[in-house]
């Protein structure tokens, strides 16, 4: 989940005017409900009417609500009239005091050149402090800065290793360019099954770019995944009849909760391990990634991550 309500409770401890008091409490209940919803904040928050209470918390140095702030006069929000500038001041406040949302905005704001001038060097500064703090946008960004050499120096190495860190959180467009890497044997070494594998979840999410990659693939010679594109109905028939590659794919689904499918973390373990068990390499992967990571519920348990591991790099 995006870090964007860190650093919501008020600093001061002691007596507070009774105004002051209600601000306070508002922008603690605004930073729950962004701290649930953060992609959503756009929208505005339901019952946020009082501008004076976001700013009265900001004053009082609120990390939090300087990001709404922020975030208000970036895009117009809360009556406020778009003053990229005035966005930057509050964004900048909130990010120096460690707020992760804001820091991955301050950046962005860097790299296009909006209510700063334009510096790339800078965006990577701030990106960088975002990704250590695990927000997977942030992570995503500078892996891509790092893969073309745009604000630091190219170093594709520690690109895969930001990259794998956003996949792992479930960004799509991460695991798409980390399965490109694996495909290409850019950074990394190649490795058809993890190349499928990350390219397999990132089209399992709709990524555009990984369904043509895969597509490619297919008409290269090469395995791919490309039963993402039948109807859970008939997937579910297929992998109930035993069929390996079905199984993955569903398996991916559930984990997920995409394409007609509820994310259910039970069934995507059952359908990854019928998978595997039927000799799904791709399959034997994930699993590994699984249990090395305790991901779905699983304990982790790097004797069971071994074991899978060894039994996807085995030849087949």
């Amino acid at each position: 989940m995006t870090h964007i309500a860190h650093g919501l409770a008020p600093r001061r401890a002691g007596r507070l005017r009774p105004g002051r008091s209600r601000a306070r409490l508002a922008i603690i209940g605004i930073g729950a409900w962004l701290a649930l919803v953060p992609p959503l904040w756009a929208a505005g928050p339901a019952g946020v009417q009082d501008l004076s209470a976001i700013r009265s918390a900001a004053r009082e140095e609120n990390p939090g609500a300087q990001l709404l702030l922020g975030l208000g006069y970036l895009e117009g929000r809360y009556g406020l009239h778009r003053d990229p500038s005035r966005a930057v001041y509050w964004l900048r406040r909130a990010a120096r005091d460690g707020q992760p949302y804001a820091q991955l905005k301050l950046g962005e704001l860097y790299a296009k050149g909006i209510g700063v001038p334009a510096d790339p060097s800078h965006a990577v500064y701030w990106w960088r402090r975002s990704a250590r703090a695990g927000n997977a946008q942030a992570q995503l960004r500078l892996g891509e800065a790092l893969l073309a050499g745009r604000g630091t120096t190219r170093d594709p190495q520690a690109a895969a290793r930001w990259l794998a860190r956003a996949a792992r959180q479930g960004n799509a467009v991460a695991q798409y360019q980390l399965g490109k890497m694996y495909h290409e044997g850019y950074g990394v070494p190649q490795d058809a099954a993890r190349s499928t594998d990350w390219l397999s979840r990132a089209a399992a999410q709709g990524q555009s770019d990984a369904v043509k990659l895969l597509h490619l693939m297919e008409e290269a010679g090469q395995e791919s995944a490309l039963t993402f594109q039948q109807s859970a109905e008939v997937l579910e028939r297929r992998a109930r009849a035993g069929d390996a590659r079905a199984q993955y794919e569903l398996g991916l689904r559930y984990e997920s909760g995409v394409w007609d499918v509820p994310r259910d973390p039970a069934l995507a373990v059952h359908w990854l391990r019928a998978a595997a068990r039927n000799g799904n390499r791709h399959a034997m992967a994930a699993l590994a990634h699984i249990y090395d990571r305790g991901l779905l519920g699983i304990t982790p348990d790097p004797q069971r991550a071994a074991y899978w591991r060894r039994k996807a790099a085995a030849p087949h």
